[in-house]
Protein backbone atom coordinates (compact mmCIF):
# COMPACT_ATOMS: atom_id res chain seq x y z
CA UNK A 1 0.00 0.00 0.00
CA UNK A 2 3.17 2.54 -0.08
CA UNK A 3 2.33 3.68 -3.25
CA UNK A 4 -1.80 3.39 -2.91
CA UNK A 5 -2.56 7.24 -2.64
CA UNK A 6 -0.69 8.43 -5.61
CA UNK A 7 -1.54 5.04 -7.35
CA UNK A 8 -4.49 5.06 -10.10
CA UNK A 9 -4.46 1.54 -10.45
CA UNK A 10 -6.23 0.81 -7.90
CA UNK A 11 -9.11 3.07 -8.09
CA UNK A 12 -11.45 0.78 -5.60
CA UNK A 13 -9.11 -0.74 -3.24
CA UNK A 14 -10.46 -3.62 -1.55
CA UNK A 15 -8.63 -4.80 1.27
CA UNK A 16 -8.76 -6.86 5.22
CA UNK A 17 -9.84 -4.84 8.30
CA UNK A 18 -6.76 -6.46 9.93
CA UNK A 19 -3.99 -4.76 7.06
CA UNK A 20 -1.42 -2.60 8.70
CA UNK A 21 -1.50 0.86 6.46
CA UNK A 22 1.18 3.32 6.81
CA UNK A 23 -0.31 6.41 7.29
CA UNK A 24 2.14 8.29 5.61
CA UNK A 25 1.89 6.22 2.84
CA UNK A 26 -1.74 6.81 2.35
CA UNK A 27 -2.17 10.92 3.37
CA UNK A 28 -1.30 13.34 0.56
CA UNK A 29 2.06 15.04 1.60
CA UNK A 30 0.29 18.34 2.02
CA UNK A 31 -2.93 19.69 1.95
CA UNK A 32 -6.72 19.40 3.61
CA UNK A 33 -7.84 15.74 3.23
CA UNK A 34 -11.50 14.92 3.78
CA UNK A 35 -12.09 11.26 5.05
CA UNK A 36 -15.74 9.71 4.84
CA UNK A 37 -15.94 6.74 7.15
CA UNK A 38 -19.12 4.74 6.14
CA UNK A 39 -20.47 1.49 7.51
CA UNK A 40 -21.48 -1.21 4.90
CA UNK A 41 -24.40 -2.91 7.70
CA UNK A 42 -25.54 0.64 7.52
CA UNK A 43 -26.09 0.54 3.66
CA UNK A 44 -28.84 -2.22 2.81
CA UNK A 45 -31.23 -0.37 0.09
CA UNK A 46 -30.29 2.53 -2.37
CA UNK A 47 -32.20 5.01 0.47
CA UNK A 48 -29.59 4.01 3.05
CA UNK A 49 -26.85 4.75 0.64
CA UNK A 50 -28.47 8.04 0.09
CA UNK A 51 -28.62 8.55 3.26
CA UNK A 52 -24.76 7.75 4.48
CA UNK A 53 -23.04 9.41 1.70
CA UNK A 54 -25.06 12.88 2.19
CA UNK A 55 -24.84 12.76 5.87
CA UNK A 56 -20.74 11.48 5.54
CA UNK A 57 -20.08 14.03 2.58
CA UNK A 58 -22.28 16.85 3.55
CA UNK A 59 -24.33 16.79 0.54
CA UNK A 60 -26.14 20.39 0.16
CA UNK A 61 -30.05 20.68 0.27
CA UNK A 62 -30.47 20.49 -3.35
CA UNK A 63 -29.32 16.57 -3.65
CA UNK A 64 -32.54 14.65 -4.94
CA UNK A 65 -31.71 11.37 -3.44
CA UNK A 66 -31.20 9.20 -6.19
CA UNK A 67 -28.49 7.64 -8.48
CA UNK A 68 -28.05 10.09 -10.93
CA UNK A 69 -27.88 12.97 -7.61
CA UNK A 70 -25.40 10.63 -6.19
CA UNK A 71 -23.13 10.86 -9.16
CA UNK A 72 -23.58 14.64 -9.48
CA UNK A 73 -22.83 15.08 -6.06
CA UNK A 74 -19.56 12.78 -5.47
CA UNK A 75 -18.08 14.11 -8.77
CA UNK A 76 -18.65 17.95 -7.34
CA UNK A 77 -18.00 18.52 -3.80
CA UNK A 78 -17.42 22.33 -3.90
CA UNK A 79 -19.20 22.86 -0.66
CA UNK A 80 -16.42 20.47 0.30
CA UNK A 81 -12.90 21.95 -0.71
CA UNK A 82 -10.01 19.62 -0.57
CA UNK A 83 -6.61 18.74 -1.52
CA UNK A 84 -8.11 14.64 -1.38
CA UNK A 85 -10.60 12.94 -0.97
CA UNK A 86 -10.93 9.28 1.29
CA UNK A 87 -14.30 7.51 1.33
CA UNK A 88 -13.50 4.29 3.69
CA UNK A 89 -16.56 2.03 3.62
CA UNK A 90 -16.14 -0.58 6.84
CA UNK A 91 -18.37 -4.02 6.34
CA UNK A 92 -17.96 -3.31 2.55
CA UNK A 93 -19.55 -6.93 1.47
CA UNK A 94 -22.06 -6.17 3.31
CA UNK A 95 -23.19 -3.17 1.59
CA UNK A 96 -26.34 -3.48 -0.75
CA UNK A 97 -25.56 -7.53 -0.35
CA UNK A 98 -29.19 -8.46 -1.45
CA UNK A 99 -29.23 -5.96 -4.16
CA UNK A 100 -26.57 -7.24 -6.68
CA UNK A 101 -27.46 -4.30 -9.52
CA UNK A 102 -27.63 -1.58 -7.02
CA UNK A 103 -24.37 -2.54 -5.92
CA UNK A 104 -22.73 -2.60 -9.40
CA UNK A 105 -24.32 0.53 -10.00
CA UNK A 106 -22.67 2.29 -6.77
CA UNK A 107 -19.39 0.53 -7.94
CA UNK A 108 -19.98 2.57 -11.16
CA UNK A 109 -20.97 5.75 -10.22
CA UNK A 110 -17.70 5.45 -7.39
CA UNK A 111 -15.43 4.66 -10.17
CA UNK A 112 -16.61 7.68 -12.30
CA UNK A 113 -15.86 9.72 -9.20
CA UNK A 114 -12.18 8.61 -8.79
CA UNK A 115 -11.72 9.36 -12.29
CA UNK A 116 -13.09 12.64 -12.45
CA UNK A 117 -11.03 13.86 -9.86
CA UNK A 118 -8.15 11.91 -10.68
CA UNK A 119 -8.29 13.41 -14.21
CA UNK A 120 -6.17 16.59 -14.72
CA UNK A 121 -8.14 17.98 -17.67
CA UNK A 122 -10.97 18.44 -15.81
CA UNK A 123 -9.26 20.62 -13.00
CA UNK A 124 -7.71 23.96 -12.54
CA UNK A 125 -4.04 24.18 -13.09
CA UNK A 126 -4.41 20.93 -15.00
CA UNK A 127 -3.74 18.76 -11.88
CA UNK A 128 -6.06 15.77 -10.59
CA UNK A 129 -6.57 15.45 -6.79
CA UNK A 130 -6.80 12.11 -5.16
CA UNK A 131 -9.96 10.54 -4.66
CA UNK A 132 -9.42 7.17 -3.09
CA UNK A 133 -12.38 4.82 -1.74
CA UNK A 134 -11.37 2.27 0.12
CA UNK A 135 -13.96 -1.36 0.72
CA UNK A 136 -12.66 -3.08 4.14
CA UNK A 137 -13.24 -6.83 4.71
CA UNK A 138 -12.77 -8.98 7.45
CA UNK A 139 -12.76 -12.04 5.20
CA UNK A 140 -10.26 -12.78 1.99
CA UNK A 141 -12.74 -14.67 0.65
CA UNK A 142 -15.21 -11.75 1.03
CA UNK A 143 -12.45 -9.36 -0.30
CA UNK A 144 -11.76 -11.57 -3.27
CA UNK A 145 -15.72 -11.57 -4.37
CA UNK A 146 -15.34 -7.81 -3.99
CA UNK A 147 -12.72 -7.16 -6.20
CA UNK A 148 -14.63 -9.85 -8.78
CA UNK A 149 -17.67 -7.42 -8.56
CA UNK A 150 -15.78 -4.39 -9.03
CA UNK A 151 -13.51 -5.96 -12.11
CA UNK A 152 -16.83 -6.81 -13.47
CA UNK A 153 -17.72 -3.31 -13.83
CA UNK A 154 -15.45 -2.99 -16.51
CA UNK A 155 -13.12 -0.44 -15.29
CA UNK A 156 -10.52 -1.39 -17.61
CA UNK A 157 -12.18 -1.57 -20.41
CA UNK A 158 -12.18 1.11 -23.16
CA UNK A 159 -16.04 1.58 -22.55
CA UNK A 160 -16.26 1.49 -18.92
CA UNK A 161 -17.43 4.91 -18.57
CA UNK A 162 -21.20 4.38 -19.66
Amino acid sequence: MNDWWQSPTDPLAVCLRSTVVDVAAVLPATGRLVVARLDGTRMADADSIFYEFSDALLFPGYFGWNWNALSDCLRDLHWLPADGYLIAVENAPRLLSSRVEDRQRLFRILLRAVHHWTNPLSKPGSKGLPFKVLLLCDLDEEAAQLRREIASCGFSSPGWMR
